[in-house]
């Protein structure tokens, strides 16, 4: 299935949701427990897009040697649920450096049907790849440990790796594009307002609509947290210049595959 037709299938009165994760990732439940949720709760499309295997270590990723298993799995899956849901293999590809990313050529390699480019890494000022993503308990630690308590450098590499990422290409939809901005108002309040993060994101913005890059609506922190990703407030930009967008619940249990979609939905 081409990345076109895959869209032109999507409608926002059905439900579907191409960002969910895995027992091979971080996901809190088998693959068919998801499956078996989306076909009871008549989505037309699943995906299941585990974090990408990266060259690093990181408990939240696959394994390499997990990749079959997990190919394997999703052809089963199929054969179970295929008449009821359409279910699609795909990683969210992790974005690391210039030699790892979702152009690298082994993902090419896997046959996914669709790939999702994120930013979850970013190098410190000595060069380590330290996860910005997760808990502001853990953010907090990463920026005294890792970081130096610099908040403007911590969000300006975020944007950096992000519009390499775009440059690199490689990937169908752009994950949670401005995903460091709940940690970073947590750091500092306010942040998002001041003139050179809001710069940042509009020069992001630009090379989205440039690019003709499909940006994902992540649902996955609304119920908790109050916000999407992106934040509402790029919304209107955002369809200003004809961004196509999806909305994908980020879902790591089968009870939240659908978790504020239609709270989204019904905003834009």
């Amino acid at each position: 299935m081409t990345l076109s037709t895959l869209f032109s299938q999507l409608r926002s009165d059905i439900p579907y949701n191409l960002h969910s994760h895995t027992q091979f990732c971080d996901g809190h439940a088998p693959m068919e427990d998801f499956a078996k949720a989306a076909a009871e709760a008549g989505f037309s499309h699943y995906a299941f897009t585990p974090h990408s295997p990266v060259p690093i270590e990181s408990p939240c990723n696959m394994k390499f040697s997990d990749v079959p298993a997990f190919l394997l799995e999703v052809e089963r899956l199929r054969g179970i649920y295929g008449d009821r849901v359409q279910l699609l293999s795909g990683m969210e590809v992790d974005y690391l450096s210039d030699n790892w990313g979702p152009a690298n050529e082994y993902f090419a390699s896997l046959g996914l049907d669709v790939i999702i480019g994120s930013v979850h890494f970013i190098p410190s000022q000595d060069g380590e790849l330290i996860d910005i993503d997760g808990s502001f308990q853990r953010f907090s630690r990463n920026m005294e440990q890792h970081f130096r308590n610099d908040i403007r450098y911590v969000v300006d590499k975020f944007y950096d790796q992000s519009m390499a990422l775009i440059e690199a290409g490689g990937f169908d939809i752009l994950g949670h594009f401005d995903k460091i901005g709940h940690n970073a108002s947590l750091y500092r309040t306010g942040i998002e307002n001041e003139p050179w993060y809001a710069a940042r994101v509009a020069k992001l913005i630009d090379l989205i609509t440039d690019a003709g890059v499909v940006v994902e609506i992540n649902t996955k922190a609304y119920n908790d947290h109050g916000r999407f990703f992106p934040s509402r407030r790029y919304w209107p930009e955002l369809k200003r210049r004809g961004v196509r967008m999806v909305v994908n619940s980020d879902a790591h249990y089968p009870h939240l595959i659908d978790a504020s979609r239609t709270t989204a939905l019904t905003l834009l």
